[in-house]
């Protein structure tokens, strides 16, 4: 290679690394305006604190409660977390059709949807191929979830621009709308963990869609970054932002729960940073809602502690962050990442 050829690529990758780290900046600015109202309380008691969801016009709360960890409790203890999630402020509930076969979506139908419908925003999630699969899904849903409308149904775990091209070839997109024009759903989204090509692909050739699902944490900036990528174009269409594997679904604790094997890197937490920094550092970003996979009582009582203490970062805090484990990130870490 000639030194002006090894010259221009070095050029190149400085410039490369100069817009990256100008769209994290102008994300991360972005965060600090974001409206936050305090916290409030509606007529079921005390709220954590509400943020606007894009251009849908609904305030959401900070932290909402992730249906996929139901899978694994029991009834009695699933209730217990409903319950406790409502006590405490939260008013967003995720979930999809695909978890445990829709047995996640039952138990918000036996436990949550029965009582508090009418004061909670709830949404799930299609993994269809196709509109026949789509309708079929939805249908099935709102019979489990025991209700005739959701806030929000996303299309989920996108994988590839190809998949996304497929998917909106084979039906799925028109049937989302038509489930919109019908009155079975309020609002579109779409989720997705493996690349961020996947999500421009979406927002490349759509502009039904009004939220976003993507993994947002302290590592993300430092591989394959849905921050960096995704989210300056998320801000700049309005869309709101569902942060999720803010943790990286336990790699920063040393291992990864749905591989069920180590990262084989040194944990996160507490050896670089803490759970509250790296918690703070997500909400200190402009998204909507933080969802938290919790497996148990304690570990949702601590974010709701943590919701409720939460102070914005500064950019310069945001950075320290990010630099004290930038040598740790890649799929080792984020193993859902392609």
């Amino acid at each position: 290679m000639t030194a002006e050829r090894e010259g221009d690529l070095t050029r190149r990758r400085f410039l490369g690394q100069v817009v990256s780290l100008a769209a994290l900046a102008a994300a991360a600015n972005a965060g600090e305006s974001l409206r936050t109202e305090k916290p409030a309380s509606d007529s079921l008691g005390p709220t954590l604190a509400r943020r606007p969801l894009g251009r849908t016009g609904q305030m959401v709360t900070m932290l909402g409660l992730g249906g996929a960890h139901l899978e694994m409790v029991d009834d009695r203890t699933a209730q217990a977390m409903i319950e406790a999630a409502i006590e405490h402020g939260i008013r967003f509930f995720d979930n999809s059709q695909g978890y445990a076969d829709g047995e996640c979506e039952a138990k918000y139908g036996r436990f949550l949807t029965p009582r508090y419908r009418e004061h909670i925003f709830l949404m799930t999630k299609t993994d269809a191929r196709d509109a026949t699969g789509a309708h079929r899904e939805l249908d099935g849903s709102l019979r489990r979830l025991k209700t005739d409308y959701l806030d929000l149904w996303q299309m989920h775990a996108i994988e590839s621009p190809e998949d996304v091209d497929e998917r909106r070839r084979d039906g799925v997109f028109q049937a989302m709308e038509e489930a919109r024009q019908s009155g079975k759903v309020r609002h579109l989204g779409f989720t997705g963990h493996r690349t961020p090509a996947a999500h421009l692909r979406v927002l490349e050739v759509s502009d039904q869609f009004e939220t976003c699902q993507m993994p947002v944490n302290a590592a993300d900036p430092s591989y394959n970054s849905f921050i960096r990528q995704v989210l300056p174009v998320l801000l700049e269409k309005n869309l709101g932002v569902l942060a999720m594997k803010t943790l990286s679904d336990q790699g920063f604790f040393g291992t990864n729960r749905w591989a069920h094997r180590p990262t084989g890197r040194s944990p996160l937490i507490p050896d670089r940073i803490s759970l509250r920094e790296a918690i703070h550092f997500v909400w200190s970003l402009p998204v909507s809602t933080l969802i938290t996979g919790a497996e148990s009582l304690d570990q949702l009582q601590e974010k709701i502690r943590l919701a409720q203490s939460f102070t914005a970062m500064s950019p310069e805090e945001r950075q320290q962050i990010i630099q004290k484990v930038a040598d740790l990130a890649g799929t080792a870490l984020e193993y859902y990442k392609a």
